[in-house]
């Protein structure tokens, strides 16, 4: 799946669209790049491979997880140090004014753009691997809906964006607000969503999330049934499918990662799989990868 995803790199370091470029890089030899700055933002995701960044006279090696926030008019470029592990990378443009389009409905989408601009600097935040791996499948995503020609394409697109902009603010808020703890059914609900992405490799038990928020195993029941639907319990499963899925597409083993997204043993993982998607893991990832 990431190959027929990857762009093949090249030199230019400014923007074909009006709006947004998102790529997803993979790479043992890089072209020489020097020193740029552009008149939009860039969200960098860092995967893995041997660089030093170089920010606006400043240099440090990144670690796989990190994303960096550069604003406009700030000086940047990356260079390889050795090829011995694929340089890996998102990169991701947007426009102040099409970030602001989006905005209208929400000043949160501004949140780490308004964040990096007070600062007059680039900022720099890392991720535990389910975040990454949680951002990771978005990007893939919505880089698949920008090469499909699917009924819709332009509004799914627009949605792709929205949700995976709102996602990292969520992120970055909640990792640099870590006290702040929602009492109201709403945002109870929201941060139970966003704790279980987030710890999905854990323990996720109706006790436990309890005593995390504070508040009765009655009251998240009910909260929870009442908003999403389904019991907690088969939240949790189907989100774990769903990532699941989004790791096996980006080219994960598909023996490991039914334990690094929280199932029990693989068998269990298998047997839940089928019944959610109606095949097995390796059938479903060979017909979508035929199919694209």
């Amino acid at each position: 799946m990431k190959k027929n995803l990857k762009t093949e790199f090249t030199t230019r370091q400014y923007m074909l669209s009006q709006d947004f470029e998102v790529y997803y890089y993979s790479d043992r030899v890089l072209p020489n790049v020097t020193a740029h700055t552009h008149d939009y933002f860039e969200f960098f995701f860092f995967i893995e491979g041997n660089i030093i960044m170089y920010m606006d006279g400043k240099q440090f090696v990144p670690t796989p997880g990190t994303l960096i926030v550069i604003p406009p008019n700030l000086p940047h470029y990356a260079r390889l140090i050795d090829g011995d592990v694929p340089y890996r990378r998102f990169v991701f443009w947007i426009t102040e004014e099409y970030l602001g389009n989006i905005a209208g409905s929400s000043e949160d989408y501004l949140y780490l753009t308004n964040r990096t601009k007070s600062t007059g600097n680039f900022s720099i935040y890392k991720f535990n691997e389910i975040a990454f791996n949680t951002i990771q499948g978005k990007v893939f995503t919505l880089i698949d809906e920008i090469h499909s020609k699917r009924f819709g394409r332009d509004a799914k697109i627009l949605l792709c964006v929205s949700d995976f902009i709102l996602t990292i603010n969520r992120m970055v808020y909640e990792m640099q607000n870590p006290d702040i703890v929602n009492t109201d059914s709403d945002n109870l609900y929201q941060s139970i969503i966003q704790y279980i992405e987030t710890h999905i490799d854990e323990d996720l038990s109706l006790d436990l999330l309890a005593e995390k928020f504070h508040v009765s195993k009655f009251h998240i029941s009910h909260i929870f049934t009442d908003t999403n639907g389904l019991p907690l319990h088969k939240y949790i499963t189907k989100k774990r499918l769903d990532m699941c899925r989004d790791a096996i597409l980006s080219g994960q083993d598909i023996s490991l990662v039914s334990e690094t997204y929280g199932f029990s043993d693989y068998s269990v993982f298998y047997r839940a799989f089928v019944k959610e998607y109606g095949k097995s893991p390796k059938k479903y990832r060979d017909e979508i990868i035929r199919n694209n």
